[in-house]
């Protein structure tokens, strides 16, 4: 038999966010997960013992633990979480063992298996809540007046100085049922995840304990809004518009329509039908302004470029101006067509089986870099990059192997609309889903060579019947590196 070997944690009192070493309010025993390379905290890890009492670290890497019969006790933790490994022991087992003294603490190392490095939540309730419970400092981020647990699909633009934010379905402490209608919430210009944000969230006018409905319907069913986009036009203030559904399903929807933020009442009001089969000739996914040439266009990733307008509020607000990537199999050339649907990442797989396109004619058919194996990218977010001087792709894999719809995929291309060739997967999320990735641009920072993404993390989707307390049903920040050697095989 091998060796049993079991690494055993020191119980020191431990520096909180950098200040002199301070022990931890009893009766709890602090443990804190650190970053091997980095020192610092590592949210979303869950510490377990022998008989099954699960926690998971909070965005500073902290859990509080407090359980009478096994305090001032020596307890085995078993170890894991998306993206990290520890070394497992002569058994096969991944964690440590520590002396359960309340009022002390530990620290464990963990090595950050992917690329991006998790910042934790952005969303929800308890974002520090076992910092709290230990007595150590931390940010107080959210406001808690309309009991905010669970926020799905985010979006966000700059808006009239201030950064505007919109979530879908939106879960609520009170009751199953939250706000279905859209969420919004505005933070200051200059905050930034790394310092935490603090959303200041619309709220019913007539109720303060209430979410405001954004984009309020008497008809049934959810109101779901994307492809949010800032149109900065002559007229002094900004203007907003996005896309919409209603829906009582996932699909097909009751209802299509462009919406325009109204200042005064502070919501959406619908400013144009879309015929409730048409999914194309409207704002949706994720907007990204290019002005190409003399010309000015919103383009909306879904999850590639697939359809554009150009960047004035009448264009936007009519459907029949919405143009469509299409590929052309007659003259094998691609054109922006109006009338037509766009040629899609499955079209371009069914033309390169047929023969009608050539595999150097493609866009879409993205593929791992290391191994050439096809990656199907579900969503995705795709922004220009100063610092690579190319756009760069988030994008959610479907079907990814460890997760359905948990793996985050980076790639980069000269144009928006590709060619898309090779991805570097960044992120996983084994056996639970992480979808709709968005990458804000104005919180790229060195020039673009370090950004930020952000996506859904549920177990919705994934199979798995457990959803992590506190994570679950919220918004999930990424900050990426660019000039990490590893992600070289995409270039």
């Amino acid at each position: 038999m091998e060796r049993f070997l079991l690494a055993l944690a020191v119980v020191l009192p431990v520096a909180a966010w950098g200040a002199e070493p301070a022990r931890v309010k009893a009766p709890y025993f602090g443990i804190r997960v650190l970053d091997e390379v980095t020192g610092n905290g590592v949210p979303l890890v869950e510490l377990r013992t022998v008989d099954g009492i699960s926690q998971f670290t909070d965005n500073a890497g902290w859990v509080a633990f407090y359980e009478p019969g096994l305090m001032n006790r020596q307890v085995y933790w078993h170890i894991r979480g998306p993206g990290i490994e520890r070394a497992k022991d002569g058994f096969g087992h991944a964690g440590f063992r520590t002396e359960t003294k309340p009022g002390t603490a530990t620290t464990v190392t963990v090595k950050n298996t992917n690329i991006a490095t998790r910042l934790g939540r952005l969303t929800g309730q308890g974002l520090y809540s076992d910092s709290a419970m230990l007595g150590l400092e931390h940010p107080a981020l959210n406001r808690r007046e309309p009991g905010v647990v669970g926020q799905d699909s985010v979006q966000a633009v700059p808006y009239q100085g201030k950064l505007f934010w919109l979530w879908g379905d939106t879960s609520i402490e009170r009751y199953p049922l939250g706000n279905f209608h859209t969420t919004c919430a505005i933070t200051a210009a200059d905050a930034h995840p790394e310092n935490g944000l603090r959303y200041d969230y619309f709220i019913d006018p007539k109720d303060p304990k209430r979410l405001r409905k954004m984009l309020p319907s008497k008809d049934p069913g959810v109101v779901w809004m994307f492809g949010l986009v800032n149109l900065t036009t002559p007229e002094p203030n900004d203007r907003l518009f996005s896309g919409f559904t209603r829906q009582q399903r996932l699909e097909p929807p009751d209802e299509r329509g462009i919406a325009e933020f109204d200042d005064e009442t502070g919501q959406f009001r619908k400013v144009a039908d879309v015929a409730k089969d048409d999914e194309w000739h409207m704002p949706a996914g994720c907007a990204v302004r290019v002005t190409e040439t003399a010309e000015d266009y919103v383009y909306f990733c879904t999850p590639y470029a697939y359809r554009r307008v150009a960047a004035l509020p009448d264009a936007i607000i009519d459907p029949q101006q919405y143009e469509m990537h299409v590929f052309d199999s007659h003259t094998k050339q691609w054109r922006w067509i109006r009338a037509k649907a766009p040629t899609t990442q499955k079209d371009e797989a069914r033309l390169l089986k047929s023969g009608d396109m050539k595999p150097n004619q493609s866009r879409y058919q993205l593929t791992e870099a290391a191994t050439g194996a096809k990656v199907a990218i579900h969503t995705a977010s795709i922004r220009w990059n100063a610092w690579r001087k190319k756009y760069v792709l988030i994008g959610v894999q479907a079907g990814g192997g460890a997760s359905y719809l948990g793996e985050a995929w980076y790639a980069e291309s000269t144009t928006i609309t590709g060619p898309w060739n090779k991805g570097v997967k960044v992120a996983s999320h084994p056996k639970y889903s992480y979808y709709n990735p968005v990458h804000h641009p104005f919180f790229d920072r060195e020039g673009g060579r370090i950004i930020y993404f952000e996506g859904t993390y549920t177990h919705t989707f994934s199979g798995t019947k457990v959803p992590t307390p506190r994570y679950e049903y919220n918004q999930l920040m990424y900050r990426l590196d660019l000039s990490d050697v590893r992600l070289e095989a995409s270039h």
